[in-house]
Order: structure tokens, then C-alpha cells, then sequence
């Protein structure tokens, strides 16, 4: 399909800078394909979900992966920044620099104030091993492995998508905003923000009517903020995400499902792993590994009833996700009642409810 049939105007005053509270206080737009929209609260999914359904939750924690420095270069220095967003071993990350002009291969990146750092072992290193396109550098540190997972958590600062981060600074209170209360795993540069607005209360209030709650991981890269510079979806290539579905978890799904259970995936994340998990069999089975799975209309959808998510950007791949999931014509008249009715868009926004619509939608 051509990318321009997602555009969409969005007035700029849409972009919500800070998350609604309390976290649960959202505005809710229930979407069923074929019926208007519907206007609620993020705290009807108790009365909107039923007892044996099982919300799908990931657990990955972010990271503060923006990292600023100076990169040295036969006696010269230039100022740099980094947003790390995929892992590629014990001691390298893959990033996006900002200038990448100023870099190329070899070059030694030395961040923070080491003079001011009393331990040795929270010096942050590392050497440019490649340059790629886009932006994207290949970083290999000097330390590694859990060391390495401190110096960042030391140098870095939480990284709040662009469209955020360009309109207000960081502020103390996103270490918590922009971080869900079930986060356990370290590697995400970026939130799965359909989980934000849960509270531990209301995850509590939803086991006790028997609604199911599993986790499953996907690390998020800041991949998923790139525009899609692309004209046709079939042009544009996927940035690869790390994720893990359990055995155990999948296991239950299908016994879920069994029973008459529905599927909600809690973000675009969750449903993105849950149907690279069946990929190659069809149905659902373990998986652990990366995943570049781009989901456009006209993709069969194999494991998931119902995605809870976000309102995403006009021509991003999440808004094509969502087309696919609940029909092409359906999203876009939902956005525009959304636009209209002064919905709160991106990653501190309100939230979806979407039901799936027919295949081809």
C-alpha cells in the first residue's frame, strides 16, 4: 500500500507532554469494526473485559539509553549524543548518533565526567566499530555484560520519544512516567506506553474478576519513533526487536483460549511477539529471539482478539498495525472522531480498546 493513505492532520495541541493522573484516569476509545466509537475510561476495562480473557502484558524496563559524550579523533573533540537501541552482545549496542557526521570508524567516544567518577569500573567508554545508514553506529564499550548495564544506568538519561523531548526537557518525574509498574526486564529504549496506564490496583481488581494477566518480553528500540521514508509499505524494512515468549505462557494462552478466553495484547509490543510466535508453524508456539515483523493490511491475525494501545503517529508503522487489526476504514474514521473529541495522542496519550475486524478489512 502507499504510505501516504496513513496520513492524517493532527493538530500539534493532541501531543500529550505529560501522562494523565492518576495513570488510570485515561480516556478509553472502544472500537468495534462496524459500529461507532465508543467514549470511556481506562477503568471500564473491567466491565469491558470478561472473566477466562487474558491480558498479554510486557514486562521489558527501560533503560536510560540516551548518552552524551565527546568523541576524540588525532587530538580533536566534537560533542555527540547517542540513543542506544538494540543489544549486539555483552559489550555492543547498535545506535542512533546525533550528528552522525561527526563519526566514522575508530573513533573513541568517552561520556560523562570521568575525572568526577570514584570508581574505575563506572567510566564509560567505547570506540565506533561501524557506521551505517540513517544515523545508525555500531558502539563497542570497553566494559561489558552486568558492569557495562550499571555504567549505562550511571551515564544515561531516560529517552522520551522525540516528539516529547523536542517540545520540553526531561523532566525528575519521567524515571517513573515513563516506566510501567510491572517493568522487571532491563533492555527497552522505549516504553511500551499501552501498559502505562495501568496502576497495581486496578492489575489487582482485574485477577480478582478471573481475568488472566501473562508476560511476555519484547525490548523496544527506538526503531519504532523512524519515520518511514518509504513511498510503498513493501519498500520499508523493519528495525529488529529482542523478545521472548515462554513455554509456560503459551501454554496457559492456548488453555485460555480453549476455554473460551480472549486475547488482549497490551500494546502493539506484545502483539507484535505474540504473532512473530507464530510465524512459522501458524499457531503459537515458544519463541526467543529478534523479531522485524511488519504488520500492514491484509496480515492474518493468528493469536490476538482484542489490542489495548496508544494513538500512534500519522504514516508510522503502529498506525499501519492497527489499520490491519481492526480495518483500514475503521481506523481511520476512529482517528478522526479521536482528532475531533479531543483525544490525547503518543506516548503519554489516552488509550484504544480495538476489537479485530475480518481478514482484509
Amino acid at each position: 500500500m502507499r504510505v501516504d493513505q496513513f496520513d492524517f492532520d493532527l493538530p500539534p495541541e493532541r501531543i500529550a507532554l505529560h501522562p494523565t493522573e492518576p495513570r488510570d484516569a485515561a480516556r478509553l476509545l472502544v472500537v468495534r469494526p462496524g459500529e461507532q466509537p465508543e467514549d470511556r475510561v481506562f477503568t471500564d476495562i473491567l466491565d469491558l473485559l470478561n472473566p477466562g480473557d487474558v491480558l498479554v502484558i510486557n514486562d521489558t524496563k527501560v533503560i536510560p539509553a540516551e548518552l552524551r559524550g565527546i568523541r576524540h579523533r588525532d587530538g580533536n573533540q566534537a560533542s555527540v549524543s547517542f540513543n542506544l537501541h538494540k543489544r549486539e552482545g555483552e559489550a555492543a549496542w547498535l545506535a542512533f548518533a546525533r550528528p552522525a557526521k561527526r563519526l566514522k570508524a575508530g573513533d573513541r567516544l568517552i561520556f560523562g565526567q570521568i575525572e568526577d567518577r570514584a570508581c574505575a569500573l563506572q567510566k564509560l567508554e567505547a570506540t565506533v566499530a561501524d557506521i551505517a545508514e540513517g544515523g545508525q553506529v555500531l558502539l563497542k564499550f570497553d566494559l561489558s555484560g552486568a558492569y557495562l548495564d550499571e555504567a549505562i544506568k550511571s551515564h544515561g538519561a531516560m529517552p522520551l520519544p522525540p516528539y516529547i523531548g523536542a517540545k520540553r526537557p526531561l523532566e525528575e518525574r519521567d524515571k517513573q512516567d515513563y516506566q510501567t509498574v510491572y517493568a522487571q526486564v532491563d533492555g527497552a529504549v522505549a516504553a511500551p506506553t499501552a501498559g502505562l496506564h495501568f496502576t497495581e490496583e486496578l492489575l489487582a481488581r482485574l485477577e480478582a474478576k478471573g481475568i488472566g494477566i501473562e508476560h511476555v518480553t519484547l525490548h523496544v528500540g527506538a526503531g519504532t519513533f523512524l519515520p518511514v521514508k518509504a513511498d510503498d509499505t513493501n519498500d520499508h524494512k523493519m528495525h529488529a526487536e529482542w523478545g521472548e515468549v515462554s513455554a509456560e505462557c503459551v501454554a496457559r494462552l492456548k488453555a485460555a483460549q480453549a476455554a473460551g478466553g480472549r486475547i488482549v495484547a497490551v500494546g502493539t509490543t506484545s502483539l507484535r511477539l505474540l504473532e512473530s510466535a507464530c510465524r512459522e508453524t501458524g499457531t503459537l508456539k515458544a519463541f526467543s529471539g529478534d523479531t522485524d515483523i511488519f504488520i500492514t493490511p491484509g496480515y492474518g491475525f493468528k493469536a490476538v482478539d482484542i489490542l489495548m494501545t496508544n494513538f500512534h503517529l500519522p504514516r508510522s508503522t503502529l498506525f499501519m498495525l492497527v489499520s490491519a487489526f481492526s480495518g483500514f476504514e475503521t481506523m481511520q474514521a476512529a482517528y478522526r472522531y479521536a482528532i475531533d473529541n479531543e483525544y490525547r495522542f503518543y506516548s503519554y496519550g489516552d488509550a484504544s480498546l480495538l476489537f479485530r475486524g475480518e481478514p482484509g478489512a
